[in-house]
């Protein structure tokens, strides 16, 4: 089986693996999880639906690979030299994915296929703990600079922030004010009391 590099990942597929995520994720996007077909992405990617099926057994499968190795949601950690910038970067990431189109119909459209299908909330995950490990060194250099305890919880600190812009965009549906991305990595770092 060949591999193809992924920004410092490699990820296995066919020798198209990208024509095939793009495909995949654009189709996601315009038609929703019930409206991906694997025909459809063989189609449109130019590659035999057998192909497809010989490395990804459903669209689940086909999916999470994607969302780990497309380009459309490539990913690289910041180093801004401080832990407050790198949340900043990394949060206002995740809000440019929310509010951006064809980005933020691919993540709505996950979210909400993931809770009625448990096939592709294993992979859901599985695109979660591949997003954590590639942030992992923001935290590393966090905890050299004396800037995080060792043992934080690095997950919970991510699902804070992430979270926070999940429910304002996508439950909520509301803007996003000027500084809402400084303002809630303060208020996760710092806490919401008056300091004394």
């Amino acid at each position: 089986m060949s591999e193809e590099r992924h920004g410092t990942r490699r990820s296995s597929g066919p020798r198209k693996a990208q024509e095939i995520f793009d495909a995949t994720l654009d189709l996601l996007a315009e038609k929703g999880y019930e409206g991906l077909t694997i025909e459809g992405v063989a189609q449109r990617s130019g590659v035999n639906k057998t192909t497809i099926y010989r490395w990804w057994p459903s669209k689940g499968a086909l999916l999470g690979a994607a969302l780990i190795g497309a380009r459309q949601l490539d990913f690289t950690p910041p180093d801004t030299g401080s832990l407050a910038g790198d949340l900043e970067v990394l949060l206002h990431t995740v809000v440019t994915l929310l509010t951006t189109r064809p980005a933020s119909d691919i993540a709505v459209s996950v979210l909400g296929a993931a809770t009625q299908s448990p096939e592709l909330a294993v992979h859901v995950r599985d695109f979660f703990a591949d997003r954590i490990a590639l942030e992992q060194p923001v935290f590393d250099r966090a905890i050299a600079r004396g800037e995080l305890a060792v043992d934080t919880d690095t997950t919970l600190l991510m699902d804070l922030l992430a979270g926070a812009a999940w429910v304002r965009v996508v439950l909520r549906q509301l803007p996003l004010e000027k500084g809402f991305v400084s303002r809630t990595v303060a208020t996760v770092l710092n806490g919401a009391r008056v300091q004394t």
